[in-house]
């Protein structure tokens, strides 16, 4: 049996004296789609920023190809090549345009060759409809342009694994929709993914498995039609009842 692509073991990670996780356990496979579900603050966020190593953890292990990536020896600009992520905010540079703000990482981080970079960046904007702003500024793309920009630059390193943070949250339900199509679209080309979301029909329409967090805990993980038509625990009934799912 393959090993996980990803593990996460018993992982702790506080903020002073508040525990915002407490012993964390699950493992990704190659092609699965991890959706984590929960209430504002209960961790979800934090969980990704752990697994890309934007925060420090206090206790447990997080294991990326069969090696412990939480340490203090590891080299997170190479790791972030393998995990990337997309945040809610695009985090693109404003004084660059897409093409730019694409290429830039793969060229300077990775040191590939800069027609290889470019080739590839055309062919991943021509695929979602986005050749025509190749030149543009961050300032006169929409929001869900911007966020299927940011997508693009994360695809852009070749990644294993691809994290998103609440990327439809700050958008209209317009372009929330076309970046999920996005997001769709590479789940059905077997990209490994771990989505944080608020959008149930979003969750359910895309996820292998869902991780359902409670006040930093894993309160209940199922397949998504389990979750969601029979969710076992009071607190994911609780939670679901305000969506209208049960």
């Amino acid at each position: 049996m393959n090993k996980p692509l990803l593990e996460v073991k018993h992982l702790v990670k506080k903020f002073n004296d508040n525990i915002v996780l407490n012993d964390i356990n699950f493992a990704v496979n190659k092609s699965d789609v991890i959706v984590i579900l929960g209430s504002s603050g209960c961790g979800k966020s934090t969980l990704l920023r752990c697994i890309n190593g934007l925060e420090g953890t206090d206790e447990g292990e997080i294991i990326f190809g069969g090696k412990t990536i939480n340490t203090p020896s590891t080299n997170w600009t190479l790791i972030r090549q393998k995990i990337g992520m997309v945040f809610q905010s695009y985090e693109l540079f404003p004084h660059m345009n897409v093409i730019d703000n694409i290429t830039l990482a793969p060229i300077k981080v990775e040191k590939r060759p800069k027609d290889e970079v470019l080739k590839d960046a055309l062919i991943l904007l021509e695929r979602f409809n986005l050749s025509d702003k190749k030149d543009s500024m961050p300032r006169f793309l929409s929001g869900g342009q911007k966020q299927r920009v940011a997508i693009i630059r994360a695809l852009c390193m070749n990644p294993e694994i691809l994290l998103f943070d609440e990327v439809t949250a700050s958008l209209d339900p317009e372009m929330a929709y076309e970046v999920s199509n996005v997001i769709l679209e590479l789940a059905k080309d077997g990209m490994t993914m771990i989505i944080v979301t608020h959008e149930m029909k979003f969750a359910q329409s895309i996820a292998s498995q869902i991780i359902f967090l409670d006040n930093g805990v894993i309160a209940e993980s199922a397949l998504p039609n389990d979750f969601f038509n029979n969710p076992k625990s009071s607190r994911a009934k609780k939670f679901l009842s305000i969506f209208d799912v049960v």
